[in-house]
């Protein structure tokens, strides 16, 4: 399949960078789950060297986003039914405790704010996707929890996936997502930690209840 226009790298040669352009185009949804991600045609878009595309992606391995097997190449990951109940397990228990944390800790939700107020103006569900996942990471920056931030990091590609999966033919999503992430940061204000988790709860509950459904 014909690759997607990616920005060409800053730098010639860094692993990294390229591993940016790719993790962007994956996550903005123009490299969709299953596509085949081939050394010589990246390398070609991004202006690097094979070994550079070739440690970029490993890197991506690491984090979830593609899969490689020998003979086989390397693909863009694509989410099983254990995946998807693996990564709501984990991730509701990650932000049940952010939620209870930044509740107690943050006295400025500002940043929350912001991004609810560039949801409202997001034009397309990757954009919203995006800033969904930017306001869970103010969430975790709020709790000043280093581990649990860490914690967070390991699984917040994969997680992305999952919401760019999650919203795939649901035009109830834009409806949803502003007052959803509005309705979280008033709990947060509250200073309740008990309200808070269990907010966190119903509110990854509901995702989940649509991804299943979508099998």
């Amino acid at each position: 399949m014909p690759l997607p226009a990616v920005r060409p790298v800053a730098r010639k040669g860094v692993a990294g960078e390229a591993a940016d352009r790719i993790r962007d185009a994956i996550l903005s949804g123009e490299l969709p789950a299953g596509a085949a991600l081939k050394e010589i045609e990246l390398a070609g878009q991004l202006g690097v060297s094979r070994g550079s595309v070739r440690e970029g992606l490993v890197l991506l391995e690491g984090e979830g986003l593609v899969v490689s097997e020998w003979h086989r190449g390397t693909w863009v990951r694509e989410l099983t039914p254990e995946d998807v109940d693996e990564l709501f397990t984990l991730r509701t228990a990650l932000d049940v405790l952010a939620m209870r944390t930044a509740a107690v800790r943050a006295r400025n939700f500002d940043a929350l704010d912001e991004v609810v107020g560039a949801m409202k103006l997001a034009r397309t569900d990757a954009e919203r996707v995006a800033l969904d996942m930017k306001f869970h990471d103010a969430v975790y920056a709020a709790t000043g929890h280093r581990r649990l931030i860490e914690a967070w990091q390991a699984i917040r590609s994969q997680v992305h996936l999952f919401l760019l999966a999650r919203i795939v033919g649901d035009p109830a999503y834009q409806g949803v997502v502003v007052p959803g992430h509005a309705g979280l940061a008033e709990v947060l204000r509250s200073g309740d930690a008990e309200r808070a988790g269990c907010a966190a709860e119903e509110h990854l509950r509901g995702s989940y209840a649509k991804l299943v459904g979508q099998r």
